[in-house]
């Protein structure tokens, strides 16, 4: 058995943790730490993570951080120097430096650190990769919008310088592609949509090099949801995936997919690791997002509130 503690607990921590967890006869949930208050889970809580990671010494093996992304490194350093194995909710850290200091103190140490994209575990994901294994990009168009208000209600630390803003929601979209792709993704420029009142953007465009393609993310959509990514390649096939990754076309056909769950597939590499005592740590929906900010053009757009 897993013991696994939780350090934060907002609504991705309830809505997939959790129930990932349970539903895993490997794991064990032993505690939760968060300022909000007892979540009233049935472990014990505590206000402060270095009050968990203090009384779980022996009482726990392994530990999920699922805090906003800047206190994410500091955290997940103590937690492996304390011996603890280490699962990151994406993004996993705020910058490149941080997640490779964390690979280098778990690989010196034995311990296990692993990035978890749940979008890579999206249905589509898998077969979209095969199909594109031996083609050619001819065009290449994400649309990745949502709305704001709906999907992070009351969140301010997404708008603070390192909080990502609305490549919370399009790292989703850049890990899909870093599985697909059949070779790496080079940002050839971007564009930052910074409300006036706001460090991070709520809107993105990227272009990429290789030809005709690009990516769009916007939290500004009211209309439902949209994301999409959709890909020609040279020898005429029409690729798309929908929904997230939870849909898959070919040519405008549906095609079948297996849905095994994002999080239970987590949660399973990730007892997979621990079994293997393995690290897998994967930077490149990290290194793109840093690409694209480090070469885009800013513009100011209304404020937001």
């Amino acid at each position: 058995m897993i013991r696994v503690a939780i350090i934060g607990f907002g609504k991705i921590a309830a809505d997939q943790h959790l129930p990932a967890i349970a539903a895993d006869p490997r794991f064990e949930l032993v505690a939760v730490a968060t300022p909000a208050g007892d979540p009233g889970v049935g472990v014990p809580w505590y206000s402060d993570a270095a009050e968990l990671l203090a009384a779980m010494d022996g009482a726990a093996d392994a530990i999920a951080i699922c805090t906003p992304p800047s206190a994410r490194h500091d955290l997940a350093r103590d937690a492996l120097l304390a011996g603890f194995d280490v699962l990151l909710e994406k993004p996993p850290t705020t910058t490149l430096g941080e997640l490779d200091a964390l690979e280098a103190l778990a690989r010196e140490r034995g311990g296990v650190l692993y990035t978890a994209w749940h979008s890579q575990f999206a249905p589509a994901v898998a077969p979209a990769a095969a199909l594109l294994a031996d083609s050619a990009i001819d065009t290449l168009h994400i649309s990745w919008r949502e709305d704001v208000r709906k999907w992070h209600p009351g969140q301010q630390w997404i708008w603070n310088a390192g909080g990502f803003g609305v490549f919370d929601t399009g790292i989703n979209a850049l890990s899909i592609l870093s599985q697909i792709a059949p070779m790496p993704l080079l940002v050839r420029a971007a564009t930052l949509s910074v409300p006036e009142n706001r460090q991070a953007p709520i809107a993105a465009t990227i272009d990429f090099i290789g030809g005709d393609w690009r990516a769009a993310f916007d939290w500004r959509f009211d209309a439902g949801e949209e994301w999409t990514i959709q890909i020609a390649t040279r020898d005429g096939r029409r690729i798309a995936l929908r929904d997230g990754g939870a849909r898959l076309t070919l040519d405008g056909v549906d095609q079948p997919v297996e849905d095994h769950g994002e999080y239970p597939q987590i949660y399973d590499r990730f007892a997979t690791l621990i079994g293997a005592r393995a690290c897998a740590v994967d930077r490149e929906p990290l290194r793109i997002a840093a690409d694209a900010f480090m070469v885009a053009r800013r513009e100011s757009v209304a404020a937001f509130d």
